[in-house]
């Protein structure tokens, strides 16, 4: 099978025709480049919807979606928005006691926006959360990584405290408020990765797969993220689900206000989420591409990767599950395949001439910190310098010329963008790290 970048003109248009195929044969052939056990792909253009499905799996099997949860969790907020309970400009402490003067003090703009300032993840504190007061006690104790307001840094944990604002408000769990709210007035039916009570369906979704780069070997591997976290991981969807989602933002059938979802896919001034995407709204990402901004979310669980586009304005969606940890990559290719034959699918651009960067200086080595996140960057006897983020080494660290670096990713060997290093203004000095979209504080060595 030709590589899907190079079908001609002739053997691939968008829309596509549901009845020739075409659609279906690049998404088996991706699959199988990759290594994806399984994929779901829908793809709606002027008015027309094409599927595809890969491997051994239906258009209604559910893939553990990871971060687009937060997607969901966003539109939540905005519903109650829409009803008066809540406003954009609520700060968290007026709804959830306990969190202390500074991690009640981001407002739910800033929190959905990621421009809250709160910590990524809290590690071995969110592992020992049961219930939403020790989870808020441990927020309290995490602190801020900067103040509100100040720019991006992406968050885990303002979602998990969104999720918390949603149960305060309707008397409901966040599992049965997205299910009744949300998921109910779209036709999905609800499947999540974990329940209350730390209960995990069994059959409730595929299994995600670690595949190995060099052999192309795919391992079952459980999802492993804790009740605590749900609000921000924990749907099971299907591409269709993502679809059904994605038309709401471009007038179809769903209970959000025109308005409030328009507000979601509005950038946030100041939100500059370097290495994810080229803006952020109060929910969902922006992205640009050739004749519109797309909006949507990338979700990464354990061993998938699912990824959602939304076109507003042409009433064009994209919305892609994989249950393999190289679903990136494939996503990556079938960006380039639909853009090559007439849908121009707005997606993050890497900075160019990755390949063409200068070893990092020595005076960068060091620790970076958000939370219970460490970053660490070293150069090692053979003079590789390496990004360890979490004891996960990514090697051939190198310095580009805008101050952003690009690293080997460890599972493809693919040569990616690893993040920048940010400066103080008042000093000029290397104080931070911006790595997935999420802000690292440098630790300075005692003297």
């Amino acid at each position: 099978m030709p590589s899907p970048t190079t079908l001609s003109q002739s053997s691939l248009r968008v829309p596509l025709a549901p009845a020739d195929g075409r659609l279906q044969r690049l998404l088996a052939g991706l699959a199988h480049k990759h290594g994806v056990p399984a994929a779901q792909l829908v793809v709606t253009d002027g008015g027309r919807t094409d599927s595809a499905t890969a491997g051994e799996v239906g258009a209604e099997a559910k893939f553990p979606a990871g971060s687009i949860t937060k997607a969901f969790t966003a539109a939540l907020a905005m519903l109650l928005v829409a009803d008066g309970d809540l406003d954009p400009d609520d700060s968290l402490g007026e709804h959830l006691d306990g969190l202390g003067p500074q991690v009640g003090r981001p407002a739910l703009g800033q929190v959905l926006s990621h421009t809250g300032g709160l910590p990524a993840a809290l590690g071995a504190a969110a592992d020992g959360a049961g219930s939403a007061r020790r989870y808020l006690r441990a927020c309290r104790d995490a602190g801020l990584v900067q103040p509100p307001g100040l720019g991006f840094s992406y968050s885990n944990v303002g979602y998990v405290l969104v999720g918390y604002v949603v149960e305060a408000i309707t008397g409901m769990s966040w599992w049965e408020a997205m299910d009744t709210l949300l998921l109910g007035e779209l036709g999905i039916d609800a499947a999540f990765v974990v329940e209350p009570g730390a209960r995990r369906r069994t059959g409730g979704h595929v299994s995600g797969h670690a595949v190995h780069a060099a052999t192309g070997r795919a391992r079952p591997v459980a999802q492993t993220l804790t009740t605590a976290e749900a609000a921000a991981g924990a749907l099971a969807l299907s591409a269709r689900d993502l679809a059904a989602f994605g038309s709401m933002f471009c007038g179809g059938d769903g209970p959000l206000p025109a308005d409030l979802a328009e507000l979601m896919r509005r950038p946030v001034p100041g939100a500059e989420p370097f290495g994810l995407a080229d803006s952020w709204g109060l929910g969902l990402a922006g992205y640009r591409g050739a004749d519109a901004d797309w909006a949507g979310h990338d979700g990464t669980a354990d061993g998938t990767s699912c990824h959602l586009r939304i076109d507003a304005e042409h009433g064009r969606v994209v919305a892609l599950t994989t249950n393999g940890s190289t679903g990136s990559a494939l996503w990556t290719d079938l960006v380039a395949a639909l853009r090559l034959e007439g849908l121009p699918v707005g997606d993050y651009e890497l900075p160019s001439g990755l390949d063409r960067a200068a070893r990092p200086a020595a005076d960068l080595t060091g620790s970076y910190t958000n939370g219970d996140l460490e970053y660490q960057v070293a150069i090692r006897a053979d003079g590789d310098a390496v990004l360890v983020v979490d004891g996960e080494v990514y090697p051939e660290l190198a310095l580009l010329r805008d101050g952003s670096f690009s690293v080997r990713e460890p599972a493809t060997g693919r040569r990616i963008i690893g993040g920048r290093f940010l400066t103080d203004p008042a000093t000029g000095t290397v104080s931070a790290m911006q790595a997935g979209g999420r802000v690292a504080r440098r630790r300075r060595r005692a003297s």
